[in-house]
């Protein structure tokens, strides 16, 4: 092989790995957290490269997660901050139109969603932590950056 292919062959191999590691499994939380039917955790996402938010509950004994949007309107879906079931804790509901999902699938059982599903997350319970798979279309939300002060003698925005 020549200097050049090799090159090539080692930015190829160091682009998988990118790639790779950009799919690899996210902590979301100790598995304790999540109570059998009880409130979900929640977290930020990329979906399509734009911000949103994703949930995690556990129903059934099973641990299932989705982006915290409804399938008839483009909203959120909590009535209070990881609240998502119904009153008898059976499906998870939409707080703004009624819309309500089967929990072990994500899929319309009842109001506007008209056969619509939840976008779902894989996600794996494991060595007593809750992890997600991102996917080409839900990427973890980037780290905040944390500005730098300004330089001498130049002024603080203000807040």
């Amino acid at each position: 092989m020549s200097a050049r292919s090799d090159a090539g062959h080692a930015d190829a191999a160091t682009g998988a790995r990118a790639a790779a590691g950009a799919f690899a499994a996210q902590p979301v939380c100790a598995s304790a957290e999540l109570a059998e039917r009880g409130r979900a955790r929640l977290w930020d996402v990329l979906l399509w490269r734009r911000p949103a938010r994703a949930f995690v509950l556990r129903f059934d004994a099973r641990v299932v997660a989705y982006v915290n949007r409804c399938a008839h309107v483009p909203a959120e879906m909590d009535w209070q901050p990881g609240e998502f079931l119904d009153l008898e804790r059976r499906f998870i509901l939409c707080s703004l139109h009624g819309a309500s999902y089967e929990p072990a699938g994500g899929r319309c059982v009842g109001g506007p969603c008209a056969g619509g599903r939840l976008i779902s997350l894989r996600v794996e319970e494991r060595d007593g932590l809750v992890y997600w798979y991102p996917s080409p279309d839900i990427v973890p939300m980037p780290p905040k950056q944390v500005d730098a002060p300004p330089p001498d003698g130049v002024p603080a925005p203000p807040p």
